[in-house]
C-alpha cells in the first residue's frame, strides 16, 4: 500500500527514523581540529534567568538554549600544547553565546571558565530594557572529570552570579578526546551520587570543631537597582562546614567572613533580592530574599555556598538551600536581633549572623524603617524584667512584713 504521494509507506517510515537520528545528533556540539576529529563534545540543556532593569523597574527574563544554538567554530578551538586550552562556544538567538574554557592536569579536566553573553538590544527576550547593547557574565564551575571519561550530570546544576543565573541539566560533557567520541567511562557529579549508607560502628565518632574564631566584625552592605537601594543589611556572618578530609577524618571548621577582603554585588527584581559575597576561599555565598505578597512580608528565602576546601577529600564544597524562612519582617520595615542566630542550611552547612539588622524590597532615603525584633531578643528583655518583677516583690514582702512586726510592738506597750 502506498502512501499519499506514491511513496511506499516504509519509505516514509526510513525516513522519519533518519530525521529522528539527524535530531537527535544536532544537540551535540563538537569542535574539531583540522584532520577533522573531534576534540570536544558536550551534550546538554541550559536554562538562563536574566534580572534587568526598565523604566519602570526591574524585571526578570527566563529562557532555555534552542535547539537550532550551534558551534561557533570561529571562536571554539582544540587549543595548542602550551599555547592555549580548548574551547567550545555556542550561538544562538540575536547575538547570545554561551562558552566552555577548559583546562587540565595530569589526572583532570575540568571547565575552568563559562562565559555567558546576553543582547539586551533583542527586545523579543528583554521587552522595554532601559540600556542596550551586550553583556558578559562570567562563571566559575565544578565541572570536573578524570582523564578520558565523560562528565555526567543529570541534575539541575544552577551557577549564578550578579543579576544572571545559568542551569545546566541532563549535561554529558568531555574534552581532550583520545578516539574522537565519548568515552564508554565516566564521571558522576556529586549531585547525582546517592547518600552514601554509611555502615553501623561499634565507636561512633562526632565530628572534631575545629578552634573557634573570634566573632567576626560587623559590616554595612547596599544592594541598588535602577530605582534605588532594594537591600540594605548590617551583620556579622560565621561559616559553619563539616566534611571529610583526606585522612577520612570528619571535622567541622568554623571561619568568618572578611569584609575587608570580600568584594560584593547583588540584583534587584520584584520577586527576588539578592546578596553575592566573594574573596579567599569563598567563591561565591549568596543570600535571596523573597517576598510573601499576601501577606506583604520579605524573608531570607536561600542561601548558596560554593567554597573550596584544600585538605578535604573532596576540596569543593557546595550547599544550597532554597526553602528559608528567617529574618522576616513586614515590606517597609526593618528585622533586627542583637543576639547570634543560626540557620540551618544543610546538613554540613549552617551560618551564624550576630547583630543582624536587614530590610528588603523597600528601603526608603538608604536607611531601616521600623524595627521588628527578633524572639531572641525580646525573651532576654524578660530575664532583667522578671528579675527585676522578683526583687521589686521581695523588697514589698520585706516592707510588709517590716511594718506589721512594728505595729504588733506597738501594740504591746499599750497593753502593758
Amino acid at each position: 500500500m502506498a502512501a499519499p504521494g506514491g511513496a511506499p509507506r516504509w519509505q516514509l517510515l526510513l525516513l522519519l527514523l533518519l530525521g529522528l537520528v539527524h535530531a537527535a545528533s544536532a544537540s551535540v556540539f563538537v569542535v574539531r581540529n583540522g584532520n577533522g576529529t573531534a576534540c570536544i563534545m558536550a551534550n546538554f540543556s541550559a536554562s538562563f534567568l536574566v534580572s534587568y532593569e526598565t523604566k519602570t523597574g526591574s524585571k526578570v527574563a527566563h529562557f532555555d538554549l534552542p535547539s537550532g544554538a550551534e558551534v561557533l567554530s570561529s571562536s571554539s578551538s582544540c587549543g595548542k600544547e602550551n599555547a592555549s586550552e580548548p574551547s567550545l562556544m555556542i550561538a544562538f538567538g540575536r547575538g547570545y553565546t554561551l562558552a566552555l574554557n577548559f583546562t587540565r592536569d595530569k589526572a583532570h579536566y575540568s571547565v575552568q571558565r563559562l562565559s555567558f553573553t546576553y543582547n539586551l538590544s533583542d527586545t523579543h527576550t528583554f521587552s522595554d530594557a532601559s540600556i542596550e547593547g551586550a553583556r558578559t557574565v562570567d562563571f566559575s564551575t565544578d565541572i570536573r572529570a578524570d582523564i578520558d571519561t565523560k562528565y555526567r550530570c543529570m541534575s539541575r546544576n544552577p551557577m549564578h552570579k550578579n543579576n544572571v543565573t545559568v542551569t545546566f541539566h541532563d549535561a554529558t560533557i568531555q574534552a581532550y578526546l583520545s578516539h574522537g567520541n565519548f568515552s564508554k567511562e565516566e564521571t558522576r557529579c556529586k549531585e547525582d551520587e546517592p547518600s552514601p549508607t554509611i555502615a553501623p560502628s561499634p565507636k561512633p565518632t562526632t565530628p572534631s570543631p575545629s578552634p573557634a574564631p573570634e566573632n567576626p566584625s560587623v559590616f554595612k552592605y547596599n544592594v541598588s537597582g535602577s530605582n534605588g537601594t532594594c537591600l540594605l543589611a548590617s551583620m556579622a556572618l560565621q561559616l559553619n562546614i563539616t566534611y571529610e578530609k583526606k585522612d577520612n577524618t570528619t571535622v567541622t571548621k568554623v571561619f568568618n567572613i572578611n569584609p575587608n577582603k570580600t568584594s560584593v554585588s547583588g540584583s534587584c527584581s520584584p520577586q527576588v533580592v539578592t546578596l553575592e559575597l566573594q574573596g579567599g576561599d569563598v567563591r561565591q555565598l549568596v543570600f535571596s530574599f523573597g517576598m510573601n505578597a499576601s501577606s506583604s512580608r520579605f524573608f531570607l528565602q536561600g542561601i548558596q555556598l560554593n567554597t573550596t576546601l584544600p585538605d578535604a577529600k573532596e576540596p569543593t564544597f557546595k550547599a544550597a538551600n532554597n526553602s528559608l524562612r528567617a529574618l522576616q519582617a513586614a515590606v517597609g520595615n526593618s528585622y533586627k536581633c542583637n543576639a547570634e542566630e543560626n540557620i540551618h542550611v544543610t546538613k554540613a552547612f549552617s551560618v551564624n549572623v550576630f547583630k543582624v539588622w536587614v530590610q528588603a524590597f523597600k528601603v526608603t532615603g538608604d536607611e531601616f524603617g521600623s524595627v521588628e525584633e527578633c524572639q531572641l531578643d525580646e525573651n532576654n528583655m524578660l530575664i532583667p524584667i522578671a528579675v527585676g518583677g522578683a526583687l521589686a516583690g521581695l523588697v514589698l514582702i520585706v516592707l510588709i512584713a517590716y511594718l506589721i512586726g512594728r505595729k504588733r510592738s506597738h501594740a504591746g506597750y499599750q497593753t502593758i
